[in-house]
């Protein structure tokens, strides 16, 4: 008989099988637990902490906050730094809520600070002037605990909330070591490089290179006012951001060159709550340093012509010429130009003062008292440099210094050839039945005279005879029309563009013809310098424009600009902005041949040079009549190079004001540069060389004698 036997599971495989169902269990077990807690943690998300989290996300935001460059030196023609800037350590507060917390009384609806912020506010002010004054520097400005109240602008008045409030510049190394080890005594505070502005004690050419003032201050010009316009707009470059508390150019160069010598800030990306206050600092770009900006402006040059005019105002009021001082001389302008190159050597509008009054934290009104006068440009703007007594600006009437091109103007409108006689009889009638008349200065009587010594001898009588009344001839009322345009193309009553800020364009008096009596009479007066106040830069232009016969080019201040590794950005050379082509070369000759006016102040002079002297008379508020010396000049007269004009008013007569300034810049040019091109320095150099040398053989031959004896 046979059967079937069940073969039974070994004992180790019925264990391995429990095992492994167990692994499976406990792993779809947990499985289930992870995604239940997810699944938990998604509803408590959207349903308890969803309204809260997208309060915040929608509420989050950040805020770019600029880092100031350090600004861009401006210098001399030699490299010296006229304006320049020195790293300084400032203190930052950033304001945490417990410094800003505010209530609101019901019934009036005044917001205040809490008595908590209040009193934490007043605690932290008194801590930070206790420690300035235990390790600030003792003759630097002393912090009240109002003023540092003040900079922490606890209601938002000046600053958003998120902003960094400066509460110190300057700080000493002490106060910064202080401040550094101590720092999470004071929360939000932080130790920010920031630049401070100078400029050269010297006082070289103040008026020009311009001085700055806050951006918040500067809201007024339009150049601030399209940067703002600007920083509103989605896209704009957070590093074109400017800090309110930055200092900007405002006058001269510093305003002229704003964006090459500020460089480009940088800035930091700061997250701030739904309060506008700052939570962290997300990022920071560096900001990049502002370019340099080399003027033609000669150092010595500048300070010599600087000197000459305030000698040469002294000297007026000690010394009689034609019997008599002359105490209201009390400013003086002068401007040197190049006549191939246009660039301006020296500028001088004095008296002048120490710009580094803009740059202290604030203004005291002694120090405004002192500076009102002459902290503007007196040989671009009418306003003068220390107000006279009569109240008398920098742009004063031309005088005679008119009468070479107003004798450029009879030739070429062939009113006489350069041949014509004219019988000088010290006087010229005009008007209606010849019921007006002028005069020669002084009631000179010239006789037989040319064009040229017209020009010399500075005959009113020819000027009216043969120019003014001869427009008036010819094209009747049209004859103003006709001199305002020769006057425009050699730079009289039009910008000379050299980019300066506010430059004045002149006074034109010739188009009141109801003031002056008739159309006539405006033509009259005119040709003899009488109808035209113009910037002592106009009339270097002018002399310059002569010089170069009828070509009048670009004034420029600037040769260069470099970035701070000293690679060269751009470069400025001579540019043309006008050349007159109707003028014979024989009328050039004739002009050039009357300029030569005589002038004891230059009885030495080496080179041969065209001059003309002017006196120009204004009446005062107290209906008297005051001389203004005026005094053009070009040197060398063939071939020149340097266009000068000089401008004292109330110093009497050009000859003895203008001249001896005038002089005395040709020499510092001569020295420094050369007129006829070889700078007198070298020469100075070359003969002490040579005279070390001859020293050095004669010694030698002297010894040598010695050894033979």
């Amino acid at each position: 008989m046979s059967f079937f036997r069940k073969q039974a599971t070994p004992p180790d495989e019925n264990t391995a099988k429990s095992s492994l169902g167990l692994r499976i269990n406990v792993f779809f077990f947990s499985t289930f637990v992870i995604f239940c807690v997810i699944i938990i943690r998604l509803a408590v998300l959207q349903f308890v902490e969803g309204p809260t989290l997208t309060e915040v996300e929608t509420s989050r935001d950040t805020k770019n906050v600029p880092l100031a460059a350090i600004r861009g030196v401006i210098r001399a023609a030699g490299g010296e730094e006229l304006a320049y800037s020195t790293s300084v350590q400032s203190l930052y507060i950033t304001l945490t809520k417990e410094y800003t917390a505010k209530t609101t009384d019901k019934a009036t609806g005044k917001t205040t600070l809490t008595p908590e912020a209040q009193a934490k506010g007043e605690e932290l002010a008194a801590r930070l002037v206790e420690d300035f004054n235990k390790y600030g520097d003792p003759a630097g400005p002393q912090l009240t605990q109002e003023d540092v109240i003040a900079s922490l602008d606890l209601y938002f008045k000046k600053y958003s909330g998120f902003m960094a409030r400066r509460i110190k510049a300057g700080l000493t190394s002490q106060e910064v070591a202080y401040f550094m080890e101590h720092k999470n005594e004071y929360p939000g505070l932080e130790i920010v490089e920031e630049s401070s502005r100078h400029y050269d004690k010297d006082t070289v050419a103040v008026q020009t290179i311009g001085y700055i003032k806050p951006f918040k201050s500067s809201s007024s010009l339009d150049i601030y006012k399209n940067i703002q316009a600007a920083m509103k707009k989605i896209d704009a470059d957070p590093g074109l951001s400017y800090k309110d508390d930055e200092f900007v150019g405002f006058d001269g160069l510093e305003l002229q060159y704003q964006r090459e010598l500020r460089g480009k800030n940088g800035y930091q990306v700061i997250s701030v709550n739904p309060q506008n206050m700052a939570e962290k600092v997300e990022e920071v770009v560096p900001p990049v340093k502002g370019n340099d900006v080399w003027t033609t402006i000669n150092k010595s040059i500048q300070m010599k012509t600087e000197q000459a005019i305030t000698d040469q105002i002294s000297w007026l009021h000690t010394h009689s010429v034609q019997g008599k001082t002359h105490p209201d001389a009390l400013t003086g302008y002068a401007v040197a130009m190049e006549v191939d190159t246009g660039n301006i050597v020296a500028m001088a509008s004095m008296p002048d003062y120490d710009t580094n009054v803009w740059t202290a934290e604030k203004m005291d009104t002694e120090v405004w008292n002192e500076i009102m006068g002459n902290y503007q440009n007196g040989t671009i703007t009418p306003y003068s440099s220390g107000m006279s007594g009569h109240e008398f600006g920098s742009t004063v009437l031309l005088g005679s210094t008119i009468k070479p091109l107003s004798v450029l103007i009879g030739l070429n409108e062939g009113f006489f050839t350069t041949s014509t006689i004219y019988q000088d009889r010290g006087i010229a009638y005009f008007g209606k039945n010849d019921n007006a008349s002028v005069r020669n200065a002084s009631g000179h009587v010239y006789g037989t005279m040319d064009p040229a010594r017209a020009i010399e001898k500075s005959s009113n009588a020819f000027m009216v005879d043969m120019v003014g009344k001869k427009l008036w001839e010819k094209y009747q009322s049209g004859g103003i029309d006709v001199w305002d345009k020769y006057m425009k193309e050699f730079g009289l009553g039009v910008s000379t563009q050299s980019g300066l800020p506010r430059e004045f364009l002149g006074q034109i008096n010739y188009t009141d013809t109801e003031a002056a009596g008739s159309a006539q009479a405006a033509l009259v007066y005119a040709s003899f310098g009488q109808q035209g106040r113009y910037t002592v830069l106009q009339l270097a232009q002018y002399a310059s424009t002569l010089a170069n016969e009828g070509v009048r080019i670009k004034p420029q201040l600037v040769s260069k600009i470099t970035d701070s590794e000293g690679n060269t950005v751009k470069e400025f050379h001579r540019e043309v902005l006008d050349e007159v082509t109707t003028f014979d070369k024989s009328f050039w000759r004739e002009i050039k041949k009357g300029m030569n006016s005589e002038v004891s102040a230059f009885s030495d002079f080496p080179y041969d040079f065209a001059r003309k002297t002017g006196t120009s008379q204004q009446t005062d508020r107290t209906n008297t009549n005051r001389d203004n010396g005026v005094f053009i000049a070009f040197a060398p007269r063939e071939n020149p190079k340097l266009a000068v004009a000089v401008v004292i008013p109330e110093g009497g007569f050009g000859s003895n004001s203008a001249a001896p300034v005038a002089r005395k810049i040709f020499d510092a040019y001569d020295w420094e540069y050369g007129l006829d091109g070889i700078p007198k320095k070298t020469l100075k150099a070359a003969n002490s060389d040579a005279a070390a040398t001859d020293g050095t053989d004669a010694a030698a031959d002297t010894d040598a004698a010695d050894s033979t004896n």
